[in-house]
């Protein structure tokens, strides 16, 4: 076997590709995979982005930005195959790492950029939550708006005949079926 020391375990790699290109590399490598029946390989694949707030002619407008163009995050169990295919995907210059063999990143690199959540949330806009903790705990209220990189949900919750909205963390609301 060409790689050595190879978990079972999917890790995520990151891929470094042509300035431009992580976009088609994404697709280019969904179809390859789905083509060649891999999906039990592949995990996911991100290009870590950021939601970047402008203000033009007084109006907010929103946009996505590469957090690190020229770069593809792939979870994936590592092997011969899984590396030859995503090494040879138009496009693709190389893994991260030392030679031709990848370098998985840590658990605190991923939690860092914010790409693996292992948390996750039952609860969606407009769902109706109870407050499990916290000044607020045992009044419920509206999901307003969720905040992932943060794990963070805003709560429209009604008091005194008014609506005040609160920031909660994931942990401190529990949904109401």
């Amino acid at each position: 076997m060409f790689l050595e020391d190879v978990s079972s375990e999917p890790m995520w790699y990151v891929v470094h590709t042509y300035s431009g290109y992580e976009d088609k590399v994404k697709k280019s490598l969904e179809t390859v995979i789905k083509n060649r029946g891999m999906q039990d390989y592949f995990f996911d694949i991100i290009i870590p982005m950021l939601e970047e707030v402008e203000i033009k002619d007084g109006r907010e407008k929103s946009a996505l930005k590469k957090i690190f163009p020229g770069y593809v995050l792939v979870k994936m169990i590592l092997t011969d195959d899984t590396w030859y295919i995503v090494r040879n995907i138009r496009g693709v210059t190389s893994f991260v790492g030392f030679g031709n063999k990848p370098q998985s990143l840590t658990d605190e690199e991923v939690c860092a950029l914010g790409v693996d959540q292992t948390k996750t949330v039952d609860y969606e806009i407009g769902d109706t939550v109870r407050i499990i903790s916290g000044p607020l705990e045992n009044f419920t209220g509206v999901v307003e708006s969720i905040n992932v990189e943060k794990s963070q949900v805003k709560v429209l919750v009604s008091m005194f005949g008014r609506e005040i909205s609160a920031e909660l963390e994931y942990s401190q609301i529990q949904r109401i079926f």
